[in-house]
């Protein structure tokens, strides 16, 4: 190397010296001047590829176990020392290497019919959200033959944030195709081999929900699922780098448009846009189920008397009326704290904390909580307005609870902006034949037989209190205690 250097400095500062003179300045042969001046690099050391001659009777034995039978070379070692090989090691894998480097892998383009094949992956990034450098994941999910591909983002790759990722991309795609691949994540594979392997069991459970059969690529063979690689490197060159967000919801929209974009874009191998591809597929997908595989049934809680429960080191707020109750928890993309009722019926939302020990109230969840302040006769008028045809079920109650009817009135009231009409009426009647008229037995009723309202209605008690009359509140109302003395005939 520093002859090299030399030889090319010297002629290159002495134009008209000769090979002869440098050979004889340098003290080299004329030869190395002739061949350093050659080439244009400098020249590399290699050793000779000398092959011992006590490996050439077991080359091919290495080969066919190599390359074939996939065994390791310290393995094959142990074999051909058994079978007489009395060599040194380094000659082994010298030799063992060079077998290695002369393997070049190949593999065949292979492209399938439409609706047979969808690859799934992901990749996290670092991604400037805000003022924070945040790390995103975002899942791919892309069909083989037309190349249609949908992004989800989250801020977690559990299994449960990779099977919802599966589960929108399969509603956006309108259907599943007959087999889905994946790589060997431990969310998909408990136990890695190349034929001694095992599917994760609950992977294996959402894959029957969905009809959709499991295959996966060998480990160290990620160009069988090629279609699903190549796209997260066009994601980070044409999206990530050098863009900033102001939220993860803002991320989350320009992924969807950016998804759009690419959708629309002529592919490179196909040569038609995704799109005009997607149609043909899509008609070829199976249907999607009536329900999803992902239950809200993962985490329960007990909603304290404050209105709280308890999630990962804080707590959250939900509707005073589910105080005392048992609540289901789900997190979505890693980012939303969803709270279920028992009739799966979403009760509150909340983005989850970054910090341990916070408290994060929404007010709504306490709104008229004990302060339905109108007097009897004002609640009695909102009831016949929400129910005109049950005047014969507010009697009732009446004359049951004829210590506090208010009390359990307001209750109802406050049931009714969570359950339809047409159930708290069932439920009046159901109380008409067992001669009960507590809130506690309609409420009871009402969470074993209804699911609650998809969308609350107006809120209908807050909207007609505002009209109370106000001579009502003037007026100063007393009462007898005599009035709270129950006969002896009844």
């Amino acid at each position: 190397m520093e002859d090299w250097i030399t030889i090319k400095n010297l002629k290159q500062k002495n134009p008209s010296l000769g090979t002869r003179e440098i050979a004889k300045i340098l003290k080299v042969s004329r030869n190395t001047v002739k061949k350093a001046l050659r080439e244009s690099v400098p020249p590399k050391y290699s050793r000779p590829e000398n092959i011992n001659d006590n490996l050439i009777p077991y080359e091919d034995f290495i080969k066919k176990r190599l390359h074939i039978d996939r065994i390791i070379g310290s393995r094959i070692l142990d074999e051909i020392t058994q079978k007489g090989y009395n060599g040194s090691k380094s000659s082994y894998y010298r030799f063992l290497n060079k077998i290695k480097e002369k393997q070049t892998k190949t593999f065949m383009p292979y492209e399938t019919a439409p609706g047979e094949q969808v690859q799934f992956d992901w990749s996290p990034y670092s991604v400037v959200i805000g003022d924070t450098i945040t790390k995103v994941i975002v899942f791919c999910c892309i069909l083989g033959f037309s190349r249609y591909r949908i992004y989800e983002a989250s801020l977690s790759e559990k299994q449960s944030s990779v099977f919802e990722a599966l589960e929108n991309s399969f509603d956006q795609m309108g259907g599943m195709a007959e087999r889905i691949q994946t790589d060997n994540a431990r969310c998909f594979i408990d136990q890695l081999g190349y034929k001694n392997y095992r599917w994760n069991r609950r992977y294996m459970a959402f894959c029957a929900h969905y009809r959709i059969k499991p295959t996966r690529s060998l480990p160290g063979h990620p160009w069988s699922k090629g279609k699903v690689e190549n796209p997260f490197d066009y994601l980070e060159d044409h999206f990530i780098i050098d863009n900033k967000f102001s939220s993860f919801e803002h991320f989350c929209d320009e992924l969807k448009s950016f998804q759009n974009k690419v959708n629309h874009r002529v592919h490179a191998t196909t040569n038609y846009p995704p799109s005009e591809l997607f149609l043909q597929e899509q008609n070829m997908l199976s249907t999607l189920p009536e329900s999803r595989y992902v239950g809200v049934y993962e985490e329960s809680r007990k909603v304290t008397s404050d209105c709280l429960i308890s999630f990962d080191g804080s707590r959250y707020s939900v509707p005073y009326i589910f105080a005392g109750k048992e609540v289901w928890v789900k997190v979505s993309k890693g980012y939303s704290l969803q709270i279920y009722s028992n009739q799966n019926q979403i009760i509150a939302t909340h983005k989850l904390s970054l910090q341990k020990k916070k408290i994060i109230i929404q007010q709504e969840h306490y709104k008229n909580h004990r302060s339905l302040n109108a007097n009897q006769q004002r609640l009695e008028d909102i009831f016949l307005e929400i129910f005109p045809e049950d005047n014969w079920f507010l009697e009732k109650l009446k004359i049951q609870k004829r210590i506090n009817p208010r009390y359990h009135l307001m209750q109802i009231m406050e049931i009714a902006k969570y359950f339809p009409a047409e159930s708290l009426r069932k439920a009046f009647l159901y109380a008409d034949q067992l001669n009960s008229f507590s809130y506690i037995f309609i409420r009871g009723y009402l969470e074993q037989n209804y699911k609650l309202k998809e969308e609350k209605i107006t809120d209908t008690i807050a909207e007609l209190s505002i009209h109370i009359d106000k001579s009502y509140l003037n007026k100063n109302i007393t009462r007898s205690l005599t009035d709270y003395k129950i006969s002896e005939n009844k």
